[in-house]
């Protein structure tokens, strides 16, 4: 699929005046390493201060959920981007971790309504999570930041239309 189909674009979104935690699993600590450094560089050139961006580690992509929920509900972040990376074995605990995992992220930020950001990687061999770590346009780390960080923009645009009236 060429990449222009898959993207959601390069424009930056404004990160100035936001806060943003970034949770951080200790599995898979190489690639982890990786999205942690793109995802904060990334923040850094969307505007966000250096003091405005808090690392939390938790022990694994399974616990990536709670802490996210937790994050939210202290009402300190306009954003969360959560770092993870899963890698099948031999066995099934992959489909179970990856799954749990992103439930457990997508229903943190329903319930708390503050945009997480899915850098947790999925995937079938650890070259493709190096791959997706490196630094660079690729990195998804970084892609995580910059969608946190965009659907704070957004939602501030909803919000704001509905706080003045005109609905949208």
């Amino acid at each position: 699929m060429p990449e222009e189909i898959k993207s959601a674009g390069s424009e930056r979104p404004r990160g100035a005046g936001r806060s943003v935690a970034l949770l951080r699993s200790r599995f898979n600590a190489a690639v982890v390493d990786g999205l942690l450094a793109g995802a904060k560089s990334e923040l850094l050139a969307c505007g966000v201060v250096d003091e405005d961006i808090e690392v939390f580690e938790v022990p694994g992509a399974f616990e990536l959920p709670l802490a996210a929920r937790e994050a939210g509900r202290t009402g300190r972040f306009d954003a969360i981007v959560a770092l993870g990376a899963v890698i099948r074995g031999e066995t099934d605990h992959y489909e179970h971790i990856a799954r749990a995992a992103t439930h457990g992220l997508e229903a943190a930020a329903r319930e708390t309504a503050v945009p997480v950001g899915f850098g947790l990687l999925t995937v079938v061999r650890a070259e493709q999570a190096l791959e997706r770590s490196r630094p660079g346009p690729d990195n998804k780390g970084a892609e995580a930041a910059r969608a946190a960080l965009a659907l704070a923009e957004a939602l501030d645009g909803i919000r704001d239309g509905i706080r003045d009236g005109s609905g949208g």
